[in-house]
């Protein structure tokens, strides 16, 4: 399954953009606020994905520009009624907390304007969800959860993983630092 990746993009559409991963084009469906901060030729884009397979087959891939809002992605996904386009909305309308709290605060205004998602169907979000999304993580442990993810995709164990990137100085925020520092450490075993 694919769940991130980084690389140039190559091309803009309206609703998507095609990133080019050691020489691969993936075409990946993106929110409209990420599409505006990106331009064809940045390097280094990072999404996180949710590969899609439609009843017909079709395989389309989701991204979103962290790993909190693919798993707020995730959740508004699991409610019935839900697709991936209206999760990936959902999921890019603030940060994972301003989200969170408005679904634990059952605001309705937080939701308004949405194409292709009506008051009910937001209705049924705010009830499905709420007091389910305790767990989505500050800035710092969504990094964290990136840098770990990263590392058992190269192949480490979870546990030596975790282990590894609780000897980094919390100093080091980015998710790239984090992982170089800890392959270093761990290449010294």
């Amino acid at each position: 399954m694919i769940s991130y990746l980084k690389g140039k993009v190559i091309l803009k559409d309206s609703d998507s953009l095609i990133l080019e991963v050691n020489g691969v084009g993936y075409k990946v469906f993106v929110p409209e606020n990420m599409l505006a901060r990106v331009e064809e030729g940045e390097e280094n884009v990072e999404v996180f994905c949710f590969l899609h397979i439609r009843k017909d087959e079709t395989i389309e891939l989701y991204g979103v520009p962290s790993f909190a809002a693919l798993k707020l992605f995730k959740a508004f996904r699991d409610v019935s009624g839900i697709g991936p386009k209206a999760a990936m909305l959902l999921s890019s309308l603030g940060t994972p907390e301003e989200i969170r709290k408005a679904i634990e605060q059952r605001n309705l205004t937080f939701f308004k304007g949405l194409k292709g998602i009506g008051e009910k169907k937001i209705q049924k979000v705010i009830v499905e969800l709420t007091g389910k999304l305790e767990n989505v993580e500050t800035t710092r442990s969504a990094k964290l959860d990136d840098a770990l993810e990263s590392l058992v995709a190269l192949g480490f164990s979870k546990s030596d993983a975790k282990e590894t990137l609780s000897r980094i100085s919390p100093e080091v925020t980015q998710t790239e630092q984090r992982v170089k520092e800890a392959l270093r450490l761990l290449g010294r075993r």
